[in-house]
């Protein structure tokens, strides 16, 4: 009787989560409650509830794989996860949604410098940026790591697009930069300080973002005719590449070609996630729920897989990461339930 109970409300609160924004939108109020409930917030000022609302609605519209893997954090991990996921996704979409390149980057400095006033104790009128300096100041959350995800993004951003990276290793480091140091501030806002599990997370901050930038490359050939995420020394490999004036362009005259570069960049991400797992034995259980962004990792790159690296094969965009909704939070809450990543 009470297992049946039990996976009623299970399946209620799944139900609750999975609904549509537009449907959310008609009652804000419940949401917000519901919200505050599943962070394990007991009392807080109506604006403060509406900034982690906010928070989570970026995250879950915006990064929605990632939004799956923060349920799984006890409630006590959860505001500061998703405070620190929408500073993320605010950062990574700001030249996204920006009509003009200059616009975006103008709005990454202004992140730069919410930062250090946010440090300084002074008032942000931003609800991401109200969250997290609530979050800074009850956690011993490191402004270097914030610091650095930010100026990564900034030194992107002034990147031109015909600039390409010399090695993977760069994109590595640019990986580490803005994907592990947000795992990093997720570790030290649950109060979880251990090497062994900031090592994983730096191995799956690299793969995950690896793979990320794989999964982007359509999106940005198709705004700026660019595959400015394939390093030099992989597209002339694979003969992708290809001198002008000075300049080196990659062009995708061979879709074989570039299935095979995607290929070469997958497996050092593939790497990465191995050298995690061998980890797995020395990280501290609390820290495991933080690691499970591992998951979403490897659920790409096994769907890069199985359409032979071809990153312009639609069954990528379907369900999530390429795989049937019901099954990656199956995959989810199976490594969750095993205390694995």
């Amino acid at each position: 009787m009470l297992q049946s109970i039990g996976r009623v409300i299970l399946q209620l609160h799944l139900s609750l989560l999975q609904l549509p924004n537009s449907f959310l939108s008609l009652f804000p109020l419940l949401w917000r409650s519901y919200i505050w409930d599943l962070m394990n917030g007991a009392s807080a000022s109506s604006s403060l509830r509406s900034a982690f609302s906010h928070c989570v609605q970026q995250v879950r519209s915006y990064d929605y794989h990632h939004y799956l893997c923060l349920l799984e954090l006890p409630p006590p991990m959860r505001k500061a996860a998703f405070a620190l996921r929408a500073f993320n996704v605010e950062t990574a979409r700001a030249m996204d949604v920006a009509s003009d390149p200059r616009v975006g980057l103008m709005r990454l400095v202004w992140w730069q410098e919410a930062i250090d006033k946010i440090y300084a104790k002074k008032l942000i009128e931003h609800p991401t940026a109200q969250a997290l300096s609530s979050v800074i100041s009850e956690n011993q959350i490191s402004k270097g790591w914030l610091k650095r995800s930010i100026e990564a993004r900034i030194n992107d951003a002034r990147r031109e697009v015909t600039d390409i990276p010399e090695s993977i290793e760069e994109l590595e480091k640019y990986a580490e930069d803005t994907v592990s140091t947000i795992l990093y501030m997720t570790l030290q806002g649950g109060g979880i300080r251990s090497t062994a599990a900031d090592h994983a997370a730096s191995h799956i901050g690299k793969a995950s973002g690896l793979l990320l930038l794989l999964k982007s490359l359509p999106y940005h050939a198709s705004r700026n005719q660019h595959f400015s995420y394939i390093p030099v020394k992989v597209a002339s490999k694979h003969g992708l590449l290809v001198k002008e004036g000075g300049r080196s362009e990659i062009l995708l005259d061979s879709r074989e070609h570039l299935c095979d570069a995607v290929f070469e960049m997958a497996s050092v991400a593939n790497i990465h996630l191995q050298k995690a797992r061998e980890l797995a034995g020395t990280v501290p259980a609390e820290a495991r729920p933080v690691l499970l962004h591992a998951v979403p990792a490897q659920v790409l790159l096994d769907s890069l897989r199985r359409v032979n690296f071809d990153v312009f094969d639609p069954r990528l965009s379907r369900g999530v990461l390429g795989i049937p909704h019901l099954w990656y939070q199956l995959k989810l809450k199976w490594n969750s339930w095993r205390g694995t990543y």
